[in-house]
């Protein structure tokens, strides 16, 4: 059962929101708030998968709510998915680097709703390539990151497990690393994940900044 925290001050969207979760079996609505703050607190009390967070909201907001969640080892386990009006924005790369795992438009269709939140309960990143090349376009335009890598576990890794990197910094899936690097996708799997133990990245996402910030991935033309 995927345990789904919904976060965000519109009450009509969330009850949207709840009514399409309340109809699938595999679902489960653990709580409801209108404020990260509580946000926070209801995440704490109910330890979901999935906590689905509006970017802006009054007391604490999206972002605040993410980075505090990320920060919190009790909270490891959940999922932060950012609910937004816009796409992608600055607002959504700052959750992103707070430590969400993805994000969705609000006027999503709901088929594409449900699978979101399923994919993100896998662990997984909704991140599509379009959106990677953005995330790596406004980190390529950032002179405060050095390319340096110290302290960010880049020496611990095999030379397959930065191959795999590269391959998700790219916006592929475990299947597409797999038929790249001609090995399973349990093995791939493997590769992925030791490598977010050692680079500390919570989730794909996560690795996707790290790979780039670190300079363990160029941008091809820059």
């Amino acid at each position: 059962m995927i345990r789904v925290l919904l976060v965000d001050d519109q009450r009509l969207l969330r009850s949207g929101f709840r009514a399409l979760l309340d109809l699938e079996d595999d679902i489960e609505v653990v709580g409801e708030a209108g404020d990260g703050l509580e946000g926070v607190a209801l995440a704490r009390q109910h330890l979901p998968d999935i906590a689905l967070i509006d970017i802006q909201m009054p007391v604490v907001d999206g972002i605040e709510a993410t980075r505090r969640i990320a920060a919190d080892p009790a909270l490891a386990g959940v999922h932060v998915v950012i609910l937004t009006n816009y796409g992608f924005d600055e607002y959504v790369f700052e959750a992103l680097r707070a430590g969400a795992a993805g994000f969705l438009v609000k006027d999503i269709v709901p088929e594409d709703f449900l699978h979101a939140v399923r994919v993100a309960a896998r662990g997984d990143a909704l991140l599509a390539p379009s959106i990677t090349r953005k995330l790596i376009d406004r980190y390529v335009n950032q002179p405060l990151h050095t390319g340096s890598g110290n302290g960010t576990g880049l020496e611990e890794l095999t030379n397959r497990e930065r191959e795999a990197v590269a391959l998700v910094a790219q916006g592929l899936s475990n299947e597409q690393i797999a038929d790249r690097m001609v090995i399973s996708p349990l093995t791939a799997k493997t590769h992925v994940n030791r490598a977010m133990a050692k680079l500390h990245a919570r989730d794909r996402a996560q690795l996707v900044i790290l790979a780039y910030e670190s300079g363990l991935v160029t941008p091809r033309g820059h």
